[in-house]
């Protein structure tokens, strides 16, 4: 009887050992266990920091010049045409000179009739002189009459100034003459700079009417070496010096990368020189973001960049060479500017470690201070870093 009762015990028990596991594990899942996540680690490793400004900039040619007219007419001949490479001094385009061959030729008759009417003063000034001679000399012997020495005399101051007249018009002649000559000159349109023809705005056989602006005709450009405009942020202006290397890709080929140096910065944002010289005030843009212009120059013998092309622009300021170094995303509480907390393996188990890093190029952080080639550092949590 006691065994029974010791064998029904004992089976009692394990039924509610089992019971209770199966309670316990009903309510683990329920909770929903979860393994512990693995360690992400990362290795302190030598290499290249790079710290870049980003900036973004347009494409022009070193020089640009618009052709134009400064005479009215019809456009008889053009002599180039888009794409042509020309040199200084060559005819690009004719103008009709029929108005300005008139303008000359009347230039040239008036000239002439003011020259012959000079003739005609000077004779008439030396017959006035002949009898102002002639009644003075009458005078002296008492048998002229000093109403007649005074009108010669009148005469002759007058013929004199006549004379002067002429001169006057004669020079005004000359001046219409010049300007004639050089518009007619006008007529015939000569590339003022070594190029090429960028583009032809004015067709042949159109009507150019020449008023305060010179009307454009084609566009030549320098397009060996082209310039990049660029423009900087106010946050990052200071940082920017010319002489610094820098580097670029266009949109159009994003593969392919130019390298130059900084140009000229200006010191002053364009907007407000342009306010500047139109008068207005620079109160109402305060609020705006303010860039500055920074321009250099790459070389363009293949052809491949095209004006108003845009690029992306990654200026150096900073470099740093063969350093050990550590990924930016490693990195834990900011203590100060250039100090961290991070977790570092020490024999499998994680330990915090005060460092210094130096430049930092958003990807990688150069390690001054607490790390060693190989040592491994434990990415932080989300939220972790600050």
């Amino acid at each position: 009887m006691k065994q029974w009762r010791s064998f029904v015990t004992s089976r009692w028990l394990l039924a509610l050992l089992a019971g209770a596991i199966i309670l316990l594990t009903a309510i683990g899942l329920s909770q929903g266990f979860s393994a512990p996540e693995p360690v992400i680690t990362e290795q302190v490793d030598r290499g290249d920091i790079e710290k870049v400004v980003l900036a973004t900039g347009t494409l022009k040619p070193s020089m640009q010049v618009n052709v134009g007219a400064q005479v009215n007419g019809q456009l008889r001949k053009l002599y180039v045409r888009q794409g042509d490479k020309v040199e200084k001094g060559q005819l690009l385009a004719e103008i009709d000179p029929t108005l300005q061959e008139s303008d000359l030729s009347n230039a040239t008759a008036q000239l002439a009739s003011a020259k012959a009417q000079k003739l005609a003063s000077q004779a008439m000034l030396v017959r006035y002189r002949q009898e102002l001679n002639r009644q003075q000399a009458m005078m002296r012997d008492g048998s002229g009459v000093r109403s007649d020495v005074e009108q010669a005399q009148a005469q002759y101051d007058a013929q004199r100034q006549q004379v002067e007249m002429n001169d006057a018009q004669i020079v005004q002649a000359e001046m219409v003459v010049k300007t004639a000559n050089a518009n007619l000159s006008y007529t015939r349109i000569v590339a003022p700079i070594s190029g090429e023809v960028l583009g032809i705005v004015t067709n042949e056989g159109q009507t150019i009417v020449s008023s305060q602006t010179a009307p454009t005709i084609l566009v030549l450009a320098v397009l060996d070496k082209m310039l990049v405009q660029t423009r900087i942020s106010e946050a990052d202006i200071q940082k920017i010096q010319p002489g610094q290397p820098l580097w670029f890709y266009v949109i159009a080929n994003p593969e392919k990368r130019y390298t130059s140096q900084m140009g000229f910065v200006q010191p002053a944002p364009q907007e407000a020189l342009e306010e500047q010289a139109s008068g207005s005030s620079t109160a109402s843009q305060q609020a705006n973001a303010v860039y500055y212009n920074g321009t250099f120059a790459v070389d363009n013998a293949q052809r491949e960049l095209k004006t108003s092309m845009t690029a992306q622009v990654f200026v150096r300021v900073a470099e740093a060479k063969n350093v050990l170094r550590v990924p930016v995303s490693t990195l834990g509480r900011a203590l100060s500017t250039d100090s961290y907390l991070i977790t570092v393996l020490e024999n499998g188990k994680p330990q915090q470690r005060k460092i210094r890093i130096g430049i930092n190029d958003r990807q990688f952080a150069q390690v001054l201070e607490g790390l060693q080639l190989g040592d491994r550092v434990v990415m932080p949590a989300d939220g972790a870093q600050g």
